[in-house]
């Protein structure tokens, strides 16, 4: 993986822990950490709305965001327009996600993975070229 890619990174409370521990795995990454900063309860949209932002403005090149199923940091990150966040529970969605659909936000569900298969989906999602090509036309025709 590239350690040099710019990562923006939050969670809420119930994906605290695997932000964490994900926080760890790409300390060499231009990382910016957007929340939550302890596992006390907390509304997801706070802390995907800013990684959205970040990613959406360019200044990041990527997102990850982790909640308990991931969709409610999914459903939020996507009402950004360029934002394209999706829900990965295995290696082969998050490589078909950055292949075929030029996502550019990880979406972790914590309930459902293991923290390895988190750190693994990861590594996937962040060193997988998007294809372009037929693809492309695709993804040029999701904003409204």
């Amino acid at each position: 993986m590239d350690k040099t890619l710019s990562i923006a990174i939050g969670s809420d409370h119930a994906g605290f822990e695997y932000k964490e521990l994900l926080r760890g795995f790409l300390e060499s990454s231009a990382l910016k950490d957007f929340g939550a900063y302890n596992a006390d309860s907390a509304d997801y949209p706070d802390f995907a709305h800013p990684v959205a932002a970040a990613v959406e403005s360019g200044e990041f090149a990527f997102g990850i965001l982790v909640c308990g199923s991931a969709n409610g940091v999914a459903i939020t990150a996507n009402k950004h327009q360029g934002i394209r966040a999706a829900i990965c529970w295995t290696e082969e969605i998050a490589e078909l996600a950055r292949k075929h659909n030029n996502a550019n936000v990880l979406c972790i569900p914590a309930r459902f993975i293991s923290t390895e298969l988190a750190k693994a989906i990861t590594d996937k999602f962040l060193t997988t070229e998007f294809e372009g090509g037929r693809h492309a036309n695709r993804v040029n025709k999701i904003s409204c």
